[in-house]
């Protein structure tokens, strides 16, 4: 099979990619962003020098001989010249001439509007993705502003939208203290459903060159 890497044309599919990985030993990173015509050449850069479309028996063969194995994430929505990208890589050499930061150091792995966190669940470490401390402060304060002048309409219209950011149990924490804020502030509307994230896809295969 030819060496690919997923497209995500969302931000929970870009997210979501991250979170699979990061368990699995990808704790090294780096991001930034290119122009939509210069992504598939990036792709194909990054799988020449570190495999990132490399099968799972060929990162075997990579972590045997002490190399570091990598994943290439993609944030590329139909029809955008900007593509947001991701790159993880596990223990090892190879990556030397790439600035790595770690995934559990400060200041906190900040990406496409979330950060992700490190939690403590059933006696072993997990990860999600948040809003930013920021965010929520700002949301807080809107949330009051608008459930105490009594602009219930536009406080519905605030709830529905925050219950549909990407259902992480990290943000789902956080979007139910909203309403419970909105609730002890006098809103008696109907609160809106907090929706748990469904696997979802990582993307349609981008076909790489051959390394």
């Amino acid at each position: 099979m030819p060496p690919s890497t997923p497209i995500a044309r969302s931000k929970t599919a870009a997210l979501s990619r991250i979170l699979d990985s990061v368990p699995k030993g990808y704790h090294r990173y780096t991001f930034g962003t290119v122009n939509s015509a210069k992504a598939w050449a990036l792709a194909n850069k990054f799988h020449a020098l570190y495999g990132i479309g490399c099968s799972p028996a060929q990162r075997l063969t990579r972590k045997s001989k002490g190399l570091a194995n990598a994943i290439f994430v993609m944030y590329w929505p139909e029809g955008t010249d900007e593509v947001h990208w991701m790159l993880l890589a596990t223990v090892g050499t190879g990556l030397e001439f790439e600035k790595l930061r770690l995934v559990d150091e400060k200041p906190r792995l900040s990406w496409l509007g979330y950060e992700l966190a490190r939690y403590s669940a059933q006696g072993r470490t997990s990860w999600t993705w948040r809003r930013p401390r920021e965010e929520m402060a700002e949301l807080h304060a809107l949330v009051a502003h608008q459930a105490n002048a009594k602009h219930l309409t536009a406080l519905e219209e605030t709830l529905v939208r925050i219950a549909r950011q990407p259902g992480f149990s990290g943000v789902r924490v956080q979007s139910w203290a909203l309403c419970q804020e909105a609730r002890r502030r006098g809103y008696g509307g109907q609160l809106p459903h907090l929706f748990f994230l469904q696997k979802v896809s990582h993307g349609d295969r981008l076909a790489l060159a051959p390394s």
